[in-house]
């Protein structure tokens, strides 16, 4: 095995392990539910993909988790359609 001539300082070993770190995935918004999702994935949340709906997410929850989600996906609907921006908003803030 070879042995290095000189010894690497911090500074250069750093330099080299300069571009070697993870990245943060880029995340989405869910146009259904609004919460952050891969892109090109079936949100969890939800289950929709191109507002079609992919996975029935309330199959597998019991009675009293289902009505909760449901009351949830109703309430992020209702907000969801209450945000439309019209041209009043911008000049009031």
């Amino acid at each position: 095995m070879t042995v290095p001539k000189q010894k690497h300082t911090k500074g250069k070993r750093n330099m080299r392990r300069m571009h070697l770190f993870v990245k943060a995935p880029s995340l989405s918004v869910c146009p259904k539910c609004g919460k952050p999702v891969l892109p090109h994935i079936v949100c969890a949340n939800c289950g929709y993909y191109k507002g079609v709906e992919v996975i029935d997410v309330l199959k597998d929850l019991s009675k009293k988790e289902r009505k909760q989600k449901e009351k949830e996906m109703a309430a992020k609907e209702e907000g969801v359609e209450k945000k439309t921006l019209n041209w009043e908003e911008p000049s009031q803030k």
